[in-house]
Formats: C-alpha cells, sequence, structure tokens
C-alpha cells in the first residue's frame, strides 16, 4: 500500500511538506506543490481520512449503526444516508448491531476512536445511557425519541391503514403480530392497527415478537398459526415476518389471500416479487434516510434547525396478498 513517505520519496520532498500540500495547510512554493501532486497521481495514493481529520481536526466521518443489515429495509435506508452525505463530501463509518446492545455499544466507541463527528443510529435502544454521553450530534433514524433529533415514518397511521384494509377486505378473524416492546414505531404500528380493528367492533389476536430478524420470522409463524387456526387475516409487524406468514400458509394448505390475508409493513425490494406479491405499508425508507443526513449535517455544522423531529407519511401498496375490494355496483 503506498503511503505519504512513497509520495515525499518520488516528490524528492520531506514527509512534513507532502502532509502540507494534501491538508492545503502552510506556504508551499507552486514549483513544489506540483511535484507531490504530480506524485500522488503517479501512485495513485489516497491518504488516510482518519488520519487527515486528525491532523486537521475537522472530521468529515459520521458513524450509521443499522440493527441487521440481512433485513432489506435497512439497506435502503443507509443508501439514503449515504448519497446525501456524499452530496457534501462526508464519508460513513458503517456499524451493524445484529439488535445486541453490547455489540452497539462496542461500535459507537469505535465512532468515537475514528472521530467521528456525528452519529445515525437506528438503535433498538434509544435510552442507552451510551447516547446521553456522546459529546457529537446524534440523530435516530426509524426511531424515535422526546430528547434527540429523529426521523421516521408515521407508524400509527401505517397500523390504522393496515387494519383499515384488510378489514375493508373482508377479515374477521385478524390476528396482528406486535413488534418490539423496546421500539417505538413497532408499538406505534401495533396501536394504530388495534385501534381500528377496536373501532369496527371486532376482536383480534397478538402475537408478541421480540424482534425483526428474519432468523425468528418463522418461528413467530408457526406460534401464530398454531394458536390461531382459524385466522382469517394477519397484519405482520414487518415484511420479513409477513413472508413467513405466508410461507407457514402454503406449508399448511391455508389459501392466500382466499383463507387468510396477509399485510407487511416497509416494502422492501422483494416484497413485489413474491407468489402471491405481498400487499404491504410503504416506508419511505431512501427519503427518510436522506432526511436524517441532511438534519444531521446541519446539527454538525451548527446550522439553525426548525424542526429536529421529522416525520415521513406512509401508504397502504395494494398487491396479491389482500383481495379486492368488493364492488357494489
Amino acid at each position: 500500500m503506498t503511503t505519504i513517505k512513497d509520495v515525499a520519496q518520488l516528490a524528492g520532498v520531506s514527509v512534513a511538506t507532502v502532509s502540507r500540500v494534501i491538508n492545503d495547510r502552510g506556504y508551499v512554493h507552486a514549483d513544489t506543490r506540483k511535484k507531490v501532486e504530480d506524485a500522488v497521481k503517479a501512485l495513485n495514493f489516497s491518504p488516510n481520512e482518519v488520519a487527515r481529520s486528525l491532523y486537521k481536526r475537522k472530521s468529515k466521518l459520521i458513524g450509521l449503526l443499522l440493527p441487521d443489515i440481512t433485513n432489506p429495509y435497512f439497506p435502503q435506508l443507509a443508501r439514503g444516508v449515504e448519497d446525501r452525505m456524499q452530496e457534501q463530501d462526508y464519508r460513513l463509518i458503517f456499524g451493524n448491531s445484529d439488535e445486541d446492545e453490547q455489540k452497539e455499544q462496542d461500535y459507537i466507541q469505535t465512532f468515537i476512536q475514528n472521530n467521528v463527528v456525528g452519529v445515525i443510529s437506528s438503535t433498538n435502544y434509544p435510552h442507552s445511557s451510551i447516547y446521553e454521553k456522546l459529546k457529537i450530534p446524534v440523530v435516530f433514524l426509524d426511531r424515535t425519541s422526546l430528547d434527540r433529533p429523529s426521523v421516521y415514518a408515521d407508524g400509527r397511521e401505517g397500523g390504522r391503514l393496515a387494519a383499515r384494509e384488510i378489514i375493508k377486505r373482508g377479515s374477521r378473524r385478524i390476528t396482528v403480530m406486535q413488534g418490539p416492546s423496546q421500539i417505538r414505531p413497532a408499538q406505534d404500528r401495533f396501536e394504530g392497527a388495534i385501534e381500528i380493528i377496536r373501532d369496527a367492533g371486532l376482536d383480534y389476536r397478538v402475537i408478541q415478537t421480540t424482534s425483526f430478524s428474519i432468523n425468528e420470522a418463522s418461528v413467530w409463524a408457526e406460534e401464530l398459526f398454531r394458536k390461531y387456526a382459524d385466522t382469517d387475516g394477519v397484519i405482520a409487524s414487518n415484511d420479513i415476518a409477513a413472508m413467513a406468514v405466508l410461507h407457514e400458509a402454503s406449508r399448511i394448505g391455508r389459501k392466500v389471500p382466499d383463507d387468510v390475508q396477509v399485510i407487511g409493513f416497509d416494502d422492501i425490494p422483494m416484497s413485489s416479487l413474491l407468489s402471491p406479491a405481498l400487499s404491504t405499508i410503504h416506508q419511505p425508507a431512501y427519503e427518510m434516510g436522506r432526511e436524517a443526513a441532511g438534519l444531521l449535517i446541519q446539527l454538525v455544522e451548527q446550522a439553525a434547525i426548525e424542526n429536529k423531529n421529522i416525520q415521513l407519511p406512509v401508504s397502504f401498496i395494494e398487491r396479491g396478498t389482500t383481495r379486492k375490494v368488493r364492488s357494489d355496483g
């Protein structure tokens, strides 16, 4: 790997001179500067961003923490963050916590050690003491917090939408999969769905889940049909859980959507590729990522901010796991 010493040797100057040119700090004669720039190009030298940020005392590094990169929803968030950050010449250090609090704390420490100027966190533990101790800006993404800047979708309205649509299409024995209790948006979805089901005068059943992990989704789907064999409608906690429900329904001979309707949440890319394609609540994941990045940049650069809590709208996407609405005409 090419080092700054290699550049200095080729250019016939000191390492300190190369450093001044790279960091645009201090006087360097025009001829000398050209020699260094030519050597950098010839050797295809890319200065270490962390070293540069430490030298200049002005980092352009941001820490991005996601809970589960095996769930296609979270890379959509990450892409939105990355695209917005690159427009402002920021770079990302990425961590995958696997929904594990200790691993999350370890990554936060790693971010700090790498001199990040801010953190975007899609945390399962927004009230963790580690966030209270941070001396740099933090934005929660796809998570809410009363005392922290946050970007999130309208989960409560998403739950209401799912319940309205599944009732409108004829389901009467509805099971709602309740997401992890410590994640506020998951509870908002659940409460929104229950509100509409109660208003319709219907009973409902609940399957409590403890994560959004793909590894455990099949266990909850099996539990759902074992406990509530007569279920004719499922509002899933996310698209991954909904896919597990579809798989289990097929395994036990329940036809979708004739015997049981299923509505997911997130609208991850593969939802439309299933057979039948998954009806779901669309969250604008890419746009949420961009909004979170923009908000953090404003905080880092100490710009005036009108709104530190940004909520984006959701929508119902009708596909093949719900029946068509009956027309009286």
